[in-house]
């Protein structure tokens, strides 16, 4: 769980940068790639993560800057990424100018249960890798390339002077 602001900047923009990186990777052609009719697609997955943030955080009372929840998922990537940009900078100059270590620790009514502050904002981290993660499968299924997040991908091993390790 997040106790410190400072924690919570680094994390975020770690994980912020990544975002972006997959992002950029998807081209407007490929925003409705879906396992199958039932799920989500690329498109719809990035947009959920972008309109999570101030939806989430509009629950603990921080005015985040971003779409509203119910927008509909725009027709480029541009747009998503713009927007994702927005409330993920929003949301991090927020927390630094209105809350403090110390209010880490109050709860919010979040989802039917208390969350602290703190697990709050590691939630919106968490929350945000793993729908990245859904977003690699469907890149792969789409046949894009995928960027490395936390090592090389399959395509950048040989970057790195290695050989592609063995399925």
């Amino acid at each position: 769980m997040i106790s410190q602001i400072k924690d919570f900047e680094i994390l975020w923009m770690q994980e912020f940068d990544k975002t972006q990186k997959v992002f950029k990777h998807i081209p407007d052609r490929a925003l409705g790639q879906a396992v199958d009719s039932a799920g989500r697609n690329l498109g719809r997955l990035a947009w959920h993560i972008t309109i999570t943030i101030p939806e989430m955080m509009g629950q603990t009372g921080l005015k985040v800057a971003g779409p509203h929840h119910e927008q509909p998922v725009p027709q480029s990537m541009s747009e998503i990424r713009r927007a994702y940009e927005q409330a993920a900078l929003s949301v991090l100059e927020a927390v630094k100018s209105q809350w403090t270590d110390a209010t880490l620790e109050a709860s919010d009514a979040m989802y039917g249960q208390m969350w602290k502050r703190g697990y709050t904002l590691t939630a919106l981290i968490f929350h945000q890798i793993h729908h990245r993660g859904q977003m690699t499968v469907l890149m792969r299924q789409a046949g894009l390339p995928v960027p490395g997040l936390y090592g090389p991908a399959r395509e950048e091993w040989a970057q790195w002077g290695m050989p592609v390790p063995a399925v």
